[in-house]
């Protein structure tokens, strides 16, 4: 009986059920070091944009179709020299797309006192018929900083439509 046991019966050594997290960080700090060093070595990607000097700026002249007070309607093209060609509203649509080239804008005048349903109507059927480019004519008067004052000695009037 010369050997001596210790109490544990094995050599001191006991086994841990911790994982050792040290060695993967690490990896995680080198391969951010390699991540770190090759990021502004990879060049992005290339899009050649068109400049303004390539692009064809020669726009279309646009079709004004014209709404007037009693609700009459006609149609020109925006040029120098061209009068109003009235048209019925049923035949509107067909009269415009036998003038419209590709691409070219129809805009519409209404008078500022036709109903606002009159010239939804008018623009519904232009879109129902395929006319993509619709707008609306405004005219611009007044200072741009102040869009609502209203002109020395104007009072301001609630407009209510008549029935």
């Amino acid at each position: 009986m010369s050997s001596v046991r210790s109490s544990s019966g094995r050599s001191g050594r006991r086994l841990k059920n911790e994982i050792n997290v040290v060695p993967y960080i690490d990896v995680m700090l080198v391969l951010l070091i390699i991540f770190m060093v090759t990021a502004p070595l990879i060049t992005p990607g290339v899009v050649e944009l068109p400049s303004v000097g390539q692009a064809a700026n020669i726009p279309a002249t646009p079709i004004e179709v014209q709404i007037t007070e009693d609700g009459k309607v006609s149609w020109r093209k925006r040029e120098a020299g061209a009068t109003n060609i009235p048209v019925e509203r049923s035949a509107l649509a067909q009269t415009i797309l036998s003038e419209l080239k590709p691409d070219q804008p129809v805009v519409i005048a209404a008078d500022g006192k036709v109903p606002y349903e009159t010239v939804m109507k008018v623009m519904d059927d232009l879109r129902k018929n395929g006319v993509t480019k619709l707008g609306l004519l405004v005219d611009q008067k007044g200072d741009a900083a102040t869009p609502n004052a209203s002109p020395k000695g104007a009072t301001n009037k609630t407009n209510t439509p008549k029935k």
